[in-house]
């Protein structure tokens, strides 16, 4: 009977954790880009997860609290898609407004209403056919 080895695993890398100084920035940038955006506060606590409008306005008077891991991983990939969209598009303004533009890639419905799914999974969705846009470069 053959013998079993034990086979060597390479070692895990670290998960990168997010600071809470870093999810404040984010949260501070998020706000700014809501606005941007053009969203309601309705919409922005939707993309948020698990926040109420009312945190959601406290965050845009300056009062950011704490945030959860799922809100820090939204925040991390809103930002991946503010930025492809700033690398992609030369006038900002045509970037800040191709979330609400009907893209066949989503069946004809804009970015948005992707992401007001509410899921985590939904923002990814955006955010990785974005990257996919631009990995050429």
């Amino acid at each position: 009977m053959p013998q079993l080895h034990l086979i060597e695993q390479p070692p895990v890398p670290p998960v990168q954790q997010i600071t809470p100084v870093e999810v404040q920035a984010m949260q501070r940038a998020f706000v700014n880009l809501a606005e941007k955006w053009d969203i309601t506060d309705d919409q922005a606590a939707v993309l948020m997860g698990d926040i109420s409008v009312r945190t959601f306005r406290r965050w845009k008077a300056g009062d950011l609290g704490r945030a959860g891991v799922d809100t820090a991983a939204r925040l991390s990939n809103l930002m991946g898609i503010h930025k492809a969209l700033r690398l992609l598009f030369k006038e900002p303004v045509r970037g800040y407004g191709w979330i609400k533009r009907p893209n066949d890639v989503f069946g004809g419905a804009p970015a948005l209403d992707v992401m007001l799914h509410g899921q985590l999974t939904d923002i990814m969705r955006v955010r990785r056919y974005l990257d996919a846009m631009r990995s050429p470069w």
